[in-house]
């Protein structure tokens, strides 16, 4: 018997983390494939809201944000190529020059979850942000983008330009800041189980399971 599972992926475009957490759960979701029945849907976190549209330098970023050396900027950005090349992610960071504003890509990510494409467009926002270095605030890289994952690329432009899915978004982002989420990625499982960070497969895995499992002995028990 398949079990089911719902899973809301808090996390934002920019988070190199958050990039890694989501390969890894999209791995452990196909591992389970036939088990578990997950029902995966992303939602909006924003690290930088304040950030303006022109971005700010990845690196001088995290300097100033973080209080970090240039050393250790390096030094963690060496932490997060290495786990992606595990996960079979690539991290160009000479190319990911950049940190800009996900606004705008976190309302074409609700309207593409209506569409059914949104875990598809997610991979690639997260993709042509930290792999090929691009300027996803961009309204005609975000079209491009929404084409490539199977949506309308009319309809993307419409949503960009109508502000719509824009309170929904800082709807969503005030719901699980009240609900104790302050840091990306957070999952959490059937409406109730929280997991912070960017997890392994085997973790993703083993959580998922054992939700799974508590969910069938719930619905056992109602009976």
């Amino acid at each position: 018997m398949t079990r089911p599972v719902s899973i809301d992926f808090v996390s934002d475009v920019m988070c190199p983390w958050c990039a890694l957490g989501a390969v890894a759960l999209q791995q452990a979701i196909e591992n389970l494939a036939g088990e578990v029945a997950v029902e995966l849907t992303f939602k909006p976190f924003e690290l930088n809201p304040d950030m303006p549209p022109e971005g700010e330098n990845a690196v001088e970023h995290m300097m100033r944000k973080y209080g970090r050396t240039r050393a250790e900027v390096a030094a963690r950005n060496d932490v997060v190529i290495a786990r992606g090349n595990a996960l079979g992610f690539t991290f160009d960071l000479a190319k990911r020059t950049h940190f800009y504003n996900s606004f705008d890509a976190h309302r074409l990510l609700l309207w593409a979850l209506v569409d059914g494409r949104q875990v598809a467009l997610k991979h690639l926002l997260f993709k042509a942000h930290f792999s090929d270095g691009e300027n996803i605030s961009s309204r005609d890289t975000l079209v491009r983008l929404a084409g490539e994952a199977g949506l309308s690329t009319v309809r993307a432009q419409g949503v960009l330009d109508s502000g719509e899915f824009a309170v929904e978004v800082r709807e969503l982002e005030d719901f699980y800041f009240r609900r104790g989420v302050s840091s990306v990625p957070a999952m959490v499982l059937n409406g109730r189980h929280l997991v912070a960070g960017s997890k392994s497969v085997e973790e993703y895995e083993q959580a998922i399971r054992q939700i799974a499992g508590d969910a069938v002995i719930t619905r056992t028990a109602d009976h």
